[in-house]
């Protein structure tokens, strides 16, 4: 890299070399792990405002005009790629799509529900159109992602507030009353985990939990694990920097995803506090911060 080369930063690092690297089975290098310290990997900050010492978030903190990342949690790309486009394909909508494409591997054919349709949900809709699902459900109590859903790739549309049913049941309605191959809790809500666990088939559904929120230990429903099906966590998708996020940066840059879709607002950098706000709004998916 040089100076002057436009970069995606990101907070999972790829040595090619670590036990876990090497294995293919995890994206989770041990040499360049994800950092929950806030702080540098020799331990420092370098970020300060009026002598105030401030923290890295994930080795990125990116809402800031400057700042020290390590080499190797950063992705070059193309310098004619869509800049907007390109800081959703850093997290968000790539992480959704490697859950579906190399945490999952959903397979050609199957039945996938996505529970929560924001960037990462609708990640998981493109990611698995691509893979070759036949049937992906979308679950939302925002109708308006509806058509944002559809335009990704999705086929039904679940809005479960005004049934009286589970949006489990719900799901297993649209998929013969078995439940789907697939499923993916994308919102971090501690309820839906056993929601979407529970619209997977018996014996052989799985579902992969890539939404984080504030609450960490969740009630489980464990007899939905012991009659068989299978419940993975995933840290940005599954995604390696070096080897896939290349993968999909072409693909953003060939134009082939929607990415339209998730630029719904555009604050400049001074007035970050209402980018807050907006995200309350229904209409919202990404608020891109203009520096």
């Amino acid at each position: 890299m040089k100076e002057g080369d436009i970069i995606i930063p990101t907070y999972v690092g790829e040595c090619q070399e670590c036990v876990n690297c090497v294995s293919r089975k995890t994206n989770l290098c041990l040499t360049y792990p994800v950092r929950f310290t806030g702080l540098m990997p020799d331990n420092t900050s370098r970020l300060s405002v009026r002598g105030q010492r401030l923290y890295h978030v994930l080795s990125c903190a990116t809402w800031s005009e400057y700042v020290v990342v390590d080499v190797n949690y950063l992705l070059k790309v193309d310098p004619t790629i869509n800049l907007a486009y390109a800081s959703f394909i850093s997290c968000g909508f790539s992480t959704g799509y490697g859950a579906a494409w190399k945490e999952a591997k959903v397979k050609s054919g199957s039945s996938v529900a996505v529970f929560g349709l924001g960037a990462v949900g609708l990640g998981v809709i493109g990611g698995a159109k691509m893979m070759g699902a036949s049937k992906i459900i979308g679950v939302d109590k925002n109708e308006m992602k509806r058509e944002k859903g559809e335009a990704f790739g999705m086929t039904h549309f679940i809005n479960p507030s005004g049934s009286y049913k589970s949006a489990s049941d719900l799901v297993k309605e649209l998929s013969g009353g078995m439940g789907v191959d697939y499923s993916f809790e994308c919102t971090g809500v501690p309820s839906l985990l056993n929601v979407s666990v529970e619209a997977t088939k018996l014996g052989t559904g799985k579902t992969i939990a890539i939404g984080s929120g504030v609450e960490n230990i969740v009630p489980f429903d464990l007899i939905a694990i012991l009659f068989g099906r299978t419940l993975k966590g995933s840290v940005f998708g599954g995604l390696k920097t070096a080897s896939d996020l290349p993968i999909i940066a072409d693909k953003c840059q060939n134009e082939e995803f929607p990415l339209q879709e998730l630029f719904t607002h555009e604050v400049p950098l001074a007035d970050i506090n209402k980018a807050f706000e907006i995200m309350k709004q229904p209409n919202c998916v990404k608020v891109v911060i203009k520096m």
